[in-house]
This record gives structure tokens, C-alpha cells and sequence, in this order.
């Protein structure tokens, strides 16, 4: 075989894209981990005790968009993927300062949606479906409640989730096919809010605008100068 035939073969070992993932998931792993667990379960108390301990909530109402959005228990699974799925970005991070921006963006949503969980309770409306035991929606609404409906924390977190990892994604020059699959699986947490009726449309806008808000503010400071030069008037 000459010279120029080994350099038509094509390189071996992963793509570079996926070695470039690999790297980031090595760096800063144990405290990535360790922080990602304690922040997971510290949440949790919190959140349900604003639920039980809240006034007489504000009962949301139905859109016409509501009514058109079918109850699919079958999406259980993928609204409840959001505790894998938030974990990914902070798994991809490089650095420390990428994961403070995380970190510091997921803690402020969820203060600012506790606090108008605590000032202004809503629930969503009492839905005519088969919670009884032995059904795969039993656990679910016995243990969270309809009540923190507004702004909805689960999409607010997915969203805010989907713009940091497309970010990552376009960072390393993930193919086309995972950055779409990035934004189906949020798509899909998004829409199994509604699909198994722990949310209606009004507290679904209230997580978007949560969501994308925090999304954009996180970008790094280069993307924001960049970003403000292209806008500039030739």
C-alpha cells in the first residue's frame, strides 16, 4: 500500500466530537457528582413543604389548547427523564466557571418560582382521570400534588437545560442528529407536563419564559460581545 493510500483511510478511534464529550465529562467529575446529587435531593424538601404549607391556592384555568392536548399516561417515563436529562449538562461542562453559571442559573429559577409558589399559590384544575392504586400516575399525584403549578419548575429546568446543552453541543460540533435529539427530548418533557396533567398552558409559558430567559443570560461573555458586534449597523 503507497503513502497516499494510509492517508485516504479513514482515522480510527471515536469522532472527535465524542472524545471532546469524553474530556468534558472527565473534568471536575467528583464535584459535578457530589453537587448535582446534594442540589437534587436538597430541592425536594423545600418544594414540597411551600406546597403543603402555602395558602389556598388560585385554581388555574383551561385554554382551548389545553383541551386539545390528550391524556397520555404512557409519557410518564419521559416527564420524569427531566432528572437524567438536567443532569447531562452539568455532566458536559469544562470548567468552573461553566458549571458556577449552571449551578447559579438553575438555584435563581427555582427561587424566583418559590417564591411566587409562596406568594401567589396556584394549583392546576381537578382533571377526571384514574389515579387509583395500581395505575402508573398513582404515585406520582400522591406525592406531588397539584399545587406549585405556576411557573412550572419541570419546564423551566428542561428548557433551561436544552439551550445550555445545545450550546455544548455546537461547542464541540456534535452532529446534527444529537443536537435534534437535544431538542426532541426537551420538546418531550415539555409536552408530558400537560400530557399526564401535572400542568396546563398558563404555567407551561410561565416555565418557557423562565427557561429561555435564564438560557440566554448564561451565555458566556464572548458570545454576548460577539453577538453585539454582529447587531451593529455597518
Amino acid at each position: 500500500m503507497t503513502p497516499s493510500s494510509f492517508r485516504d483511510l479513514p482515522p480510527s478511534g471515536p469522532p472527535p466530537w465524542l472524545r471532546a464529550l469524553g474530556r468534558r465529562c472527565l473534568a471536575l467529575w467528583p464535584l459535578k457528582l457530589v453537587g448535582n446529587t446534594v442540589a437534587t435531593i436538597g430541592f425536594f424538601p423545600l418544594y414540597f413543604w411551600i406546597m403543603k404549607n402555602a395558602g389556598q391556592p388560585w385554581t388555574l384555568p383551561l385554554t382551548a389548547f389545553d383541551r386539545l392536548i390528550a391524556f397520555w399516561p404512557a409519557l410518564l417515563p419521559v416527564y420524569l427523564s427531566l432528572w437524567l436529562y438536567i443532569a447531562l449538562p452539568v455532566f458536559l461542562v469544562k470548567d468552573r466557571r461553566e458549571l458556577s453559571s449552571f449551578a447559579l442559573g438553575c438555584a435563581f429559577m427555582t427561587c424566583i418560582a418559590l417564591v411566587v409558589f409562596w406568594f401567589m399559590p396556584t394549583a392546576i384544575p381537578n382533571f377526571t382521570i384514574d389515579t387509583s392504586p395500581g395505575t402508573s400516575l398513582h404515585l406520582l399525584k400522591t406525592i406531588d400534588a397539584a399545587g406549585n403549578a405556576f411557573p412550572s419548575l419541570h419546564v423551566s429546568f428542561s428548557v433551561f437545560a436544552c439551550v445550555v446543552l445545545a450550546r455544548q453541543l455546537r461547542d464541540v460540533a456534535a452532529p446534527m442528529w444529537l443536537r435534534m435529539l437535544n431538542i426532541a427530548w426537551a420538546f418531550g418533557i415539555v409536552y408530558s407536563t400537560m400530557a399526564v396533567r401535572q400542568h396546563v398552558l398558563i404555567d407551561v409559558l410561565g416555565g418557557l419564559a423562565l427557561g429561555i430567559g435564564f438560557g440566554l443570560a448564561s451565555r458566556p461573555r464572548q458570545a454576548v460581545a460577539a453577538a453585539a458586534v454582529q447587531a451593529e449597523p455597518a
